[in-house]
């Protein structure tokens, strides 16, 4: 799978790096406009923007529904995500302030290089994200295959069990295998928050405490009933939950069945318990 290479450095201090995400600068910041697709990077005055790394979505350390105040999944899995990837980067002494913000980190930044080839509508660029030197000269192609793929961030969060397989479309076939090995392994070997996770068996959600202090959930899952339940004024009934799900239309592919279907379908609700009936891995979400 061709990807473009760009080098450059991670920098944390002042963001609010998560389990999944993480801000770049490019050695060149002209190398952002190389990235193909309908959507541009969004970058800042330094030429910096932010990562959404591919395959993979950690619980949410800091999450606003639309209509609701700041939310966050069940620490200590939410923030070991995020420091777990700081640290594997190369990033130590890291401080954070109460809004998740890093107040220090040392080094200031550190080298490292992304492979992507798009960036999502809201201008993060889709990537993976590998530390020290790059596999080819930046601002070049360069055809990635499952090796370099285990060398990421993106593969070392899900096969230490620090995040859940999460699939678009764009992603090439083969790498997709790869990152479902990696989960599917910690999940089976109890690691990380696989042993809490409740998306599958099924988790109570009373209201918005359920989510911020009690179930493990997808992440995809969690901000889905933190919309509804935003919607809600203070009512934690899921009775409309499928349907508000409908309304949404997250188009999805569900593997093992080669169904094209939507999100709703693979969610079951039965009185105040949700759970999806697939695993993660095997759902292909469309991008919008």
């Amino acid at each position: 799978m061709p990807m473009l290479v760009i080098e450059g450095t991670y920098r944390v201090t002042g963001a609010g790096p998560d389990g999944d995400s993480v801000r770049f600068y490019p050695a060149d910041p002209n190398h952002w406009d190389l990235i193909p697709g309908p959507h541009r990077v969004r970058r800042n005055r330094a030429g910096g923007a932010q990562l959404r790394l591919d395959g993979i979505d950690a619980l949410e350390t800091h999450y606003t529904p639309p209509h609701g105040t700041r939310l966050h999944q069940p620490a200590p899995f939410a923030d070991e995500a995020a420091d777990a990837l700081l640290a594997w980067l190369g990033f130590t002494g890291v401080l954070r302030d109460d809004d998740r913000r890093v107040t220090a980190a040392e080094p200031a930044q550190v080298p490292g290089y992304i492979l992507s080839r798009a960036a999502d509508v809201y201008g993060r660029c889709v990537a993976f994200a590998g530390r020290g030197v790059a596999p080819a000269p930046s601002g070049r192609p360069y055809f990635v295959d499952t090796e370099l793929i285990r060398q990421t961030a993106n593969h070392r969060q899900l096969e230490q069990g620090l995040a859940y397989p999460t699939f678009y479309r764009r992603l090439y076939v083969g790498l997709r295998r790869a990152l479902s090995a990696a989960a599917v392994s910690a999940r089976e070997a109890g690691l990380g928050l696989w042993p809490s996770d409740l998306t599958a068996s099924g988790a109570k959600i009373e209201g918005t405490g359920s989510l911020t202090d009690g179930a493990v959930l997808m992440p995809k899952l969690f901000r889905r009933l933190a919309d509804y339940l935003a919607l809600g004024d203070g009512d934690p009934s899921l009775a409309a939950f499928r349907a508000f799900l409908d309304q949404r239309d997250d188009r999805l592919t569900v593997l093992s069945t080669g169904q094209f279907t939507e999100l709703s379908t693979v969610v079951e609700v039965s009185d105040q318990t949700v759970r999806m009936t697939r695993p993660p891995e095997d759902v292909v979400f469309d991008e919008k």
